[in-house]
């Protein structure tokens, strides 16, 4: 039988052929490598030394990664015939023209008054199908029905329904018009941010990994965690967080290190389904790790106009209380099963420092080191892609020639999906902005939740959960984002009005507002009353005044860190569909890799996840964001025991099996230490669990 170290290497050949585009020597895989490494270079130009507008380098950025999918993603899956390819080819080459020829027509556009010739028609709609087809090969059906219904929505059938969401539609030369130029259309701001910083930090990624930073990961996890107890299950959920740095897609990040996790845990006795479930939603929280976050830190700078530093370090603590709530549940889970650590000594620590963490540790210091010093994000991106290059040479897999265009190669092959998504998103994005259809949604979800932040949460996570089953988690975080936030940033600040108010802490011109608002009760206004008599007060508000109140009485700083809750609990809670059933991708490429039913796999993964759900709470009720660093380390350190006491009760098992009464006191204890900023309600929940714990380990003692 294969020892473990040669089976692991076996594993880390298998996984690494995917960087080799080179290899490839068919004719579809040279111009795969070739084009991609153009598309590369052209936007490390592009970005290095912008010459180009906006419009100009996202039309570009479309149509080269048009010609990037027709080659990536045929027609068809099985054999093709000439005719088909060239057809193939032929879509792929159109779609680049008529992007380009859009674009050089935009002057003259406008100089005839806005009105377009028959050949801008051909083009623009032509456009318009290329999106709806390249999202229907790289995402599925989904998005192109949601781009159809939007569009035909603002054009015909919004100007025939009744009730809130009625439109009188556009005329179809201005719905073109505004879906090619718009500031959301199809190269708007959404494909702006592909065309920098997302592709800049995928291109970063793909460096990493051809460097040989994989290998380094899940050494270097295997070496932190493989005498713990449910040591290989601790690998797979240090090796995804690692590996989250640099990737920007759970399903990727689930097969590169899944194939080596994945059997660790296996043979280690975790049953398949279990396995399965822990890479996947250790994967998924690679989403959440910075500094890439999966696109999804750029879309919400961009968004937020908050800085991308600003979102990048809010969002580490989070990440580390996502994958500290896995481990719970696989050391849990090893105990239950009495699962040992391995014998075998890994390599040392220092050995794997000294050979793979120059290659993995130097680009990630250089990173960080050039955005706290106020650097672009793209800019530091192309120097840590430099850095790649140099500290490899530091390493076993030193980075010459074929190597670097092997990574500009794979940079390019990875952000086809992403690219595409992102620029046809936009296509719905502009229908929502352009018919105001986000206020409408996000008046409704206020209205449904009355004043109640909770119940607001739970229709936004049901949204999600719907959307996610269709939408790769970048669109439905754009999506869901652009209608939902803005009522959460509503409830959020009310809550903080609702506080003032009641203490009586009114500035005067927010009671020339309320003054303005209510003349009938004036004497409640600057006087203390109780929390339900302000949020009563507030409730007969109108909403256009609310916005003029929240701007009287909060400071600025408040307003930014209210608007930032409000996007991390979107994107937090837009991950959940890569792990809840029915459609869970990232559950499933996770079961196919373990041999496990995908639904039952589905199911392990959902469970694991739950700190997708408590952590938005956190963000909701508690100055987890913004606050203090007392504050937020207080919280952070609670939250770290309250999710291991939920995660003991959700699995029924701590030391020993815990009995029903027990399960439902250390319920209370986790939920008590996540309860928003009373510290006799965390320790008093500290100390309940603590003496679970005990009570339940001289439980243990006795059965032994």
């Amino acid at each position: 039988m294969a020892s473990q170290p040669q089976q692991t290497a076996v594993s880390y050949q298998k996984a690494a052929q995917q960087f080799d585009l080179h290899a490839d020597r068919s004719a579809a895989g040279r111009a795969i490598f070739i084009l991609g490494v153009i598309i590369a270079l052209a936007h490390m130009y592009f970005n290095l030394a912008p010459s180009l507008s906006n419009l100009w380098q996202n039309a570009i950025h479309y149509a080269a990664f048009a010609c990037l999918c027709v080659l990536v993603y045929p027609l068809s899956k099985s054999r093709q015939s000439i005719t088909l390819s060239s057809l193939n080819l032929l879509f792929g080459i159109i779609t680049a023209i008529c992007a380009i020829y859009m674009v050089a027509a935009e002057d003259y556009i406008y100089a005839r008054g806005v009105r377009l010739t028959t050949l801008d028609w051909i083009c623009g709609c032509f456009l318009i199908v290329s999106a709806l087809e390249f999202t229907r090969r790289t995402t599925g059906w989904i998005i192109p029905a949601l781009i159809i219904i939007s569009l035909s929505y603002v054009a015909w059938w919004g100007g025939l329904i009744e009730g809130v969401f009625k439109f009188t539609g556009l005329s179809l030369e201005t719905l073109l018009f505004r879906s090619i130029y718009g500031d959301d259309g199809l190269f708007g701001n959404i494909a702006r941010i592909s065309s920098t910083f997302v592709f800049m930090f995928i291109l970063f990624g793909a460096f990493l990994l051809r460097s040989g930073a994989g290998d380094f990961i899940v050494d270097f996890a295997r070496c932190l965690a493989q005498r713990i107890t449910g040591g290989p299950g601790i690998i797979a959920v240090i090796a995804s967080g690692l590996t989250g740095t640099i990737s920007g897609s759970a399903i990727a990040n689930t097969a590169s290190t899944g194939v080596i996790t994945i059997p660790l845990m296996k043979k280690a006795g975790f049953t398949p389904k279990f396995s399965a479930g822990v890479e996947a939603a250790a994967s998924t929280g690679g989403q959440l790790m910075p500094p890439i976050m999966g696109a999804g830190a750029f879309v919400m700078a961009s968004y937020t106009q908050i800085p991308y530093t600003t979102i990048v370090a809010v969002s580490i603590l989070p990440a580390i209380l996502y994958f500290f709530t896995i481990g719970f549940f696989v050391r849990i889970e090893a105990r239950r099963l009495n699962i040992k650590a391995f014998s075998d000594q890994p390599e040392s620590l220092a050995s794997v420092l000294r050979e793979g963490g120059p290659a993995f540790l130097i680009p990630i210091a250089v990173l960080i080191t050039l955005l706290v010093m106020g650097l672009t994000p793209t800019y530091a991106a192309v120097i840590s892609i430099v850095a790649v290059i140099v500290s490899s040479w530091f390493g076993p897999h030193k980075m010459g020639p074929v190597a670097i265009l092997d990574a500009l190669a794979l940079g390019s092959r990875n952000m086809i999906m992403t690219a595409i998504l992102l620029c046809a998103v936009g296509l719905i994005v502009n229908v929502i902005a352009t018919a105001g259809i986000g206020n409408t949604f996000s008046l409704m979800i206020t209205d449904w939740a009355g004043s109640s932040l909770l119940i607001a949460l739970i229709l936004v996570g049901l949204a999600s959960l719907v959307l996610g089953m269709g939408l790769p988690v970048t669109a439905a975080y754009i999506i869901l984002g652009t209608l939902s936030a803005p009522a959460l940033y509503a409830l959020i600040t009310d809550s903080q009005l609702v506080t003032l108010i009641a203490s009586g802490q009114v500035t005067e011109e927010a009671k020339a507002v309320l003054m303005l608002a209510m003349p009938d009760k004036l004497e409640l206004i600057g006087a203390a009353m109780t929390i339900e008599q302000a949020q009563l007060l507030l409730d007969a508000i109108p909403s256009e005044l609310k916005y003029l109140l929240r701007d009287q009485m909060l400071p600025p700083e408040t307003l930014t860190i209210a608007l930032l809750s409000a996007h991390m609990i979107i994107f937090w809670l837009s991950q959940d569909s890569n792990v809840t059933p029915p459609v869970c991708l990232t559950a499933f490429t996770a079961a196919a890799i373990a041999k496990s039913k995908p639904m039952e796999t589905g199911l392990q993964s959902w469970k694991m996840a739950k700190a997708l759900y408590f952590v938005p709470l956190l963000f909701a009720y508690t100055p987890f964001i913004g606050g203090t660093w007392l504050q937020v380390m207080e919280i952070f350190c609670f939250a770290i025991v309250g999710l291991y006491a939920l995660s003991a009760a959700i699995q029924g098992y701590l030391i020993n099996r815990l009995s029903w009464p027990m399960r439902i006191t250390i319920m209370l204890a986790g939920a008590a230490m996540l309860w928003p900023t009373v510290l006799p309600v965390h320790i008093a929940g500290a100390i309940v669990f603590g003496v679970i714990w005990l009570m339940n380990k001289q439980m243990n003692t006795k059965l032994t």
